[in-house]
């Protein structure tokens, strides 16, 4: 199973917040910090304050941060926010499903796959707050890394 991008930037937002030394981030700081779209990163944080996982300020001083303590919120429930559709293929438009068995068979994994996560909390995510902060604080500038990738040898014209 691949999740969407929309639920990696809600689950990086998170674990942002979990970690972040304030509480509180703002969409700059985070698409900064993860190399990621504010635009997309701006419908992400909007859809995750819908959901009630994070609480927003607007204004100077705003931004946002985490509705309830990061041991209160389930990964299984951001997970199943984000992903309104968890099929693994499309099932009900196949010509064969009258006699597949692969649909109960994929509904069985899903179920498992979201049982796991219903298990764990943000707060189990980001267990090590502190080298997580770390790596977050110790990354190059936006421009710096831009600049690092345009020169690296896998990049690709």
């Amino acid at each position: 199973m691949q999740l969407t991008r929309h639920t990696d930037y809600a689950l990086r937002v998170l674990i942002h917040l979990a970690v972040s030394p304030t509480g509180r981030a703002t969409i700059g700081e985070v698409a900064d910090a993860h190399l990621l779209s504010r635009n997309h990163l701006m419908k992400v944080v909007h859809h995750l304050a819908k959901g009630g996982f994070i609480a927003t300020q607007r204004g100077r001083g705003g931004g946002f941060l985490l509705a309830r303590p990061a041991e209160a919120i389930s990964i299984g429930a951001v997970v199943r926010h984000c992903e309104p559709d968890m099929r693994m293929a499309d099932c009900p438009a196949c010509v064969i499903r009258g006699a597949c068995g692969l649909s109960a068979l994929l509904s069985q994994a899903t179920a498992a796959f979201l049982t796991v996560l219903d298990e764990a909390t943000l707060a189990d995510a980001a267990h090590d707050r502190s080298g997580l902060a770390a790596l977050i604080a110790a990354l190059p500038a936006p421009a710096d890394r831009v600049s690092a990738c345009a020169s690296s040898p896998l990049h690709s014209d």
